[in-house]
């Protein structure tokens, strides 16, 4: 049982701190996570404290068949999936906003590694929805197939396809870019 879970059976028990672990914890992958599906910032937190909502209000019983990371996510995928049923006219902006703090000795470098990872956010908001999902789910939240299965309710064959599509879709969509793979 991981740490989220013994969080979560805690709080099931009447421990509000377990809930608070779980929010500290998992929040912020969480987001992450939503914001690959809504491309927007501001709806993936409004998403992901849904998500949050949910298990301290319904409660679900989480029978340890996944991580329950991978729980969690599929509860978060389900809410947006939700949301959008109910406005699917709703427009999902990109959120192109970076921030970075440059190092004084490394300012070149930190500028170059920050328009890299510009580039490839930019790519990555170019593909579509399941390709960005199981790249961020595998690469980010170092997920197994297995357990982003479980996320995306797809299964293994179904993700290894979409994982070697979207690998394939995101090099292609670089190279349009002019993405150079040296360091």
């Amino acid at each position: 049982m991981d740490n989220g879970a013994s969080s979560y059976r805690r709080f099931l028990e009447g421990d509000k701190q377990g809930l608070y672990e779980l929010i500290c914890e998992y929040r912020i992958p969480l987001i992450l996570y939503l914001n690959s599906i809504v491309q927007n910032m501001h709806t993936a937190e409004d998403l992901a404290e849904d998500t949050f909502f949910e298990l301290a209000s319904r409660r679900p019983s989480f029978s340890g068949n996944s991580s329950f990371k991978t729980w969690l996510f599929a509860i978060g995928h389900n809410i947006a999936a939700k949301q959008f049923r109910k406005n699917p006219n709703e427009i999902m902006v990109a959120n192109d906003t970076y921030e970075q703090v440059a190092d004084e000795e490394n300012i070149e470098n930190n500028y170059l590694k920050t328009e890299r990872n510009i580039m490839i956010h930019k790519a990555l908001h170019n593909l579509n929805s399941d390709y960005r999902q199981i790249l961020y789910l595998t690469y980010f939240e170092e997920l197994s197939n297995d357990q982003a299965a479980a996320v995306m309710k797809k299964n293994k064959r179904q993700i290894r396809n979409l994982l070697y599509n979207a690998k394939k879709a995101l090099k292609s969509e670089l190279e349009r870019s002019g993405f150079d793979y040296e360091e």
